[in-house]
């Protein structure tokens, strides 16, 4: 097992940036990506839809042999944790939330924003969670819709963009935190331009690294660490477009190819 892949999965391409965290950190493991780009966005659909969607990924993931499963997608760990969970019965479950909530159970008390999209700021889940076990901390969260659709426009260094991004990060909502959780698999992407505008003043948290952290702790702990050094990766979305293969090379960092699998055909 120790040389079987990492699966991750995702409604769409975002998290690939999640996926580029796990080969940073740990470049010798193989990797299975899966991106339901025939159904997204996740957050605009039923929990009983992202669930049967999530389990079905999670089947293909197992039958690929994954060690692991990541959920590199806020609307599925909060609504399908536990789906896959019992369909990976065998395998370690890691989602996007709760790393990012563990990291800040370590720290004193303090103000915590957190800026995601609209569906993951209006299902609360992060405020809801930091409010259970990290209860030291009061929450302020903001909705920053327009920040996915920059990034998966290449808007990048851009007057525009950096117009938008101080304009969200000004608001009345994120004013006095200490702490930045950035609760989007896209946001890893303007993470230099956020920390531009707040001149390090503000720590950010960006859950695609502690993720990472998170797969390594969890495979050294059971043992499960590869032990080769020539690692593959392989990348499948539910509807191939040429506009989420080149979109999908931003995200993981180089040029990778999209293979279409139809899970529900």
């Amino acid at each position: 097992m120790n040389n079987a892949p990492i699966g991750i999965f995702d409604s769409g391409i975002g998290g690939l940036t999640v996926a580029h965290a796990i080969r940073e950190c740990l470049p010798n493991e193989s990797l299975i990506y899966f991106g339901d780009t025939e159904h997204l966005p996740y957050g605009e659909k039923s929990a009983q839809a992202i669930q049967h969607f999530s389990k079905g990924i999670s089947r293909f993931l197992i039958e690929k042999q994954c060690k692991a499963i990541v959920i590199a997608c806020n609307s599925a760990s909060s609504t399908a944790y536990d789906e896959v969970k019992a369909v990976a019965a065998h395998v370690p479950v890691i989602n996007v939330i709760d790393p990012a909530v563990n990291f800040l159970k370590e720290l004193s008390a303090s103000r915590v924003g957190v800026i995601g999209t609209k569906a993951t700021i209006q299902s609360g889940v992060y405020k809801k969670q930091i409010e259970l076990h990290a209860a030291q901390h009061q929450v302020q969260q903001m909705p920053t819709p327009l920040l996915a659709h920059m990034i998966e426009e290449h808007f990048f260094n851009k007057a525009v963009e950096q117009k938008v991004i101080a304009e969200y990060l000004s608001a009345q909502a994120l004013q006095g935190i200490q702490h930045l959780v950035l609760a989007c698999t896209h946001y890893p992407l303007i993470q230099n331009q956020i920390e531009d505008f707040y001149q390090g003043k503000i720590n950010i948290i960006n859950s695609a690294e502690l993720v990472a952290a998170e797969v390594k702790a969890k495979l050294s702990t059971l043992g499960l660490l590869a032990n080769h050094a020539k690692p593959s990766y392989q990348f499948y979305v539910s509807d191939y477009t040429e506009s989420f293969d080149k979109t999908a090379d931003l995200f993981f960092g180089e040029e990778i190819g999209l293979e279409e699998v139809k899970l529900w055909a």
